[in-house]
């Protein structure tokens, strides 16, 4: 939440404070317009914009038997390890493998898959996930968009039997946005 104050008297300078005060840690963001998306992607109408973070880190694929084919193997997606920021850049938290997000005060929020549509070339898909189990500051988020993905698709390295068991991590970045119920 931003902060503007202007002609600093004793009264001003209090009521900033205690607002400030009452900010969560997770700096949360209010937006006028969600993502541009598919309508697939998108959380209903009356869901509102509460969160958005970046995402930088890691996708980990691990190179195993496909299901269908005896013989033959691929890269299979294990989890994600990112770090998220705000939008000035400031650390609060981190994503890894449920999926779960957490922010640095141990509120976090795991979720289900709904629905995906086509990234950029070369890049991991834009997905929506249905909210599970929040807790904390996370506690009210209902849905969170995977969006403007950069990198992260599975490694054109050779997937085989010499190669099984081998994992690997592709660099991937992505805007992360929660919804809560408006």
């Amino acid at each position: 939440m931003r902060l503007f104050c202007t002609r600093p008297s004793s009264l001003v300078v209090a009521a900033c404070a205690l607002i400030a005060a009452g900010c969560s840690t997770l700096n949360v963001e209010r937006t006028i317009f969600p993502p541009a998306v598919p309508a697939t992607l998108r959380p209903g109408e009356d869901q509102v914009v509460y969160l958005e973070l970046l995402a930088t880190g890691v996708q980990i694929y691990e190179c195993a038997p496909k299901n269908d084919q005896a013989g033959a193997f691929e890269w299979v997606f294990r989890a994600p390890e990112a770090n998220l920021v705000d939008k000035e850049g400031k650390p609060v938290g981190r994503h890894y493998g449920g999926p779960t997000w957490e922010a640095n005060d141990g509120s976090k929020v795991t979720g289900k898959q709904l629905a995906v549509a086509p990234g950029a070339a070369g890049s991991i898909p834009f997905q929506l996930v249905k909210a599970e189990g929040g807790t904390g500051a996370m506690k009210d988020v209902t849905y969170i968009q995977r969006v403007n993905t950069q990198g992260g698709v599975a490694p054109a390295a050779p997937c085989d039997a010499a190669a099984r068991g081998t994992r690997i991590t592709v660099p991937y970045s992505a805007d992360y946005v929660f919804y809560k119920a408006g």
